[in-house]
C-alpha cells in the first residue's frame, strides 16, 4: 500500500484518480494536484472515498518540491502536459520521490518527440535508488507492452512492427481534438517519420493513407501514416525491426478543418503580435475548441488500437494482431470519461501498480517494453482493457 501523488487534472487525470481509487489495497492514499484546484475538486467528488487536492505549477520546480516534501507519496504520476516532465522528474529527484508519465518530454517552443532529453536523467535516477518510467500510456504504453509480449510469446526475432490507432468515436462537434488540442494538433501537424532500414525516414505529414477494417464489427476507417514517440524507444530495443509505422484513423471532415487551421497560420507555436500582446495561435485556438474531458457524455462508438507484428518463428514467417477494442459509452458509464482518456488513464494506473507492488521496481529511467509485459497484461484484462491476438490474421499493411 503506498501513497500517490497525481498531476494533471485533465480527462485523463480524471480516469486515473477513478482508477487508483478502484484499487485500494495498491493505492493508500491519494493525491490530486493541478493548476486548478477546481477541476482536482470536481473530479474528487465523484469518487466514494477521501481524494485530497492540492494546487501546483507544474512549470515551477520549487513549487513542486514543496508539495512533494509536504505530502511525502511514493510516487508521482505525471499526467500533466509534456512540457512539464523535466520540471517534474528535476522534483522527484530533488525529493527522492518515484516517478511515472504517459508522454514524452517535448519543448514548448518546437514540436520535437524525442526521449532523449529523458533518457538523459538516466544516471541520475540509478544514483538515487529511483525510478522512472516512461510513457505508461496506451500509444506510448500498452502498445509497447504489446509489443513486448508479442515478441516473447509468439517470435523468435520481429522483423515489421505496424501500430494502428483508430478512433470509431462520434462527438457530435464540427472539430474537436479528443486529448489536449495543442499537443494533439503538434502531433498530427508534425513531418512524418518512419523507421526502415536502420534509420528514420522522414516524408510529409499524413502523406501515406490506406484502408483499415477493425475486427469485431468495429468498422472500416481511413488510416493515416505519421511519427509517435514510442517508434523511438521500440527500433531502440528491438533492434531486430526492419521496419516500424504508426496509424492513426482521422474522418475526411477532421482533415479538411485542419488543413485549414494550418493554412492560416493557427496551429503556430511561435508568439505572434496581436493588439500589443504575445499571443501563440496553437494555444489561442485550444480556447476556442471543446474542452477534451466534456465530450464524455457525447461520444459514442469504439476504440480499437493494436499492433501487428511481423516476423519468425521456428523459421517460419508469422503475423500476429494484438488489440484492444473500448467503448465510449462504457468508459463514461464506468468514469465520467471518453475512451480515448480511458485508454491512456489505465496503463498509468497499472504501471504504478506494477511498480508499487515491486514488480518492475528497478532504479533507473525505463521505456515501458524493458519491462516484463506478463503481469502489465494480465492487469489490462482485469481493469478494463482487454485484449486479444489473433495469429495471422489475413490482411496485409502498406
Amino acid at each position: 500500500m503506498s501513497k500517490v501523488l497525481i498531476i494533471g487534472a485533465g480527462g485523463v487525470g480524471g480516469v486515473v484518480t477513478h482508477k487508483c481509487a478502484q484499487v485500494a489495497d495498491v493505492f493508500s492514499e491519494i493525491v490530486l494536484a493541478s493548476r486548478n484546484e477546481d477541476k482536482c475538486k470536481a473530479i474528487a467528488a465523484q469518487i466514494d472515498r477521501p481524494i485530497r487536492t492540492a494546487q501546483v505549477d507544474a512549470d515551477n520546480v520549487a513549487e513542486l518540491v514543496a508539495l512533494l516534501e509536504k505530502e511525502k507519496p511514493f510516487m508521482v504520476i505525471n499526467v500533466a502536459l509534456p512540457y512539464q516532465d523535466l520540471t517534474i522528474m528535476d522534483a522527484c529527484l530533488e525529493t527522492g520521490v518515484h516517478y511515472l508519465d504517459t508522454a514524452n518530454y517535448e519543448p514548448p517552443d518546437t514540436a520535437k518527440f524525442e526521449y532523449k532529453w529523458q533518457w538523459a536523467y538516466q544516471d541520475k535516477f540509478k544514483q538515487a535508488g529511483l525510478m522512472a518510467l516512461l510513457g505508461s500510456g496506451f500509444d506510448p504504453g500498452a502498445t509497447n507492452v504489446f509489443t513486448a509480449y508479442t515478441a516473447k510469446h509468439y517470435f523468435d526475432e520481429i522483423h515489421y512492427l505496424d501500430i494502428i490507432d483508430v478512433n470509431g468515436g462520434d462527438h457530435g462537434y464540427k472539430f474537436a481534438t479528443n486529448f489536449n488540442p495543442e499537443i494533439n494538433i503538434r502531433e498530427v501537424s508534425a513531418p512524418c517519420r518512419h523507421f526502415e532500414d536502420g534509420q528514420f525516414v522522414t516524408t510529409g505529414p499524413m502523406s501515406l493513407q490506406q484502408r483499415f477494417t477493425c475486427p469485431d464489427g468495429v468498422g472500416s476507417y481511413d488510416i493515416y501514416r505519421m511519427y509517435h514517440e514510442e517508434l523511438e524507444s521500440l527500433t531502440k530495443h528491438y533492434p531486430t525491426l526492419k521496419k516500424a509505422q504508426f496509424w492513426m484513423s482521422f474522418s475526411e471532415n477532421y482533415l479538411k478543418h485542419l488543413e485549414v487551421l494550418v493554412n492560416v497560420g493557427m496551429t503556430g507555436i511561435e508568439p505572434v503580435e496581436f493588439q500589443g500582446q504575445q499571443i501563440v495561435p496553437i494555444q489561442f485556438l485550444k480556447s476556442l475548441l471543446p474542452d477534451p474531458a466534456s465530450l464524455g457524455p457525447r461520444t459514442k462508438g469504439k476504440t480499437c488500437i493494436g499492433t501487428v507484428l511481423r516476423g519468425l518463428k521456428d523459421g517460419q514467417e508469422k503475423t500476429v494482431y494484438t488489440y484492444n477494442i473500448c467503448d465510449h459509452e462504457a468508459c463514461y458509464a464506468e468514469v465520467k470519461s471518453q475512451a480515448i482518456s480511458y485508454t491512456t488513464g489505465v496503463p498509468a494506473m497499472i504501471g504504478a501498480k506494477m511498480m508499487i507492488e515491486g514488480k518492475w521496481m528497478q532504479a533507473g529511467v525505463w521505456n515501458i517494453e524493458q519491462l516484463d509485459p506478463d503481469p502489465f497484461m494480465d492487469d489490462m484484462n482485469r481493469y478494463g482493457l482487454p485484449w486479444h491476438a489473433i495469429e495471422n490474421p489475413g490482411f496485409d499493411l502498406v
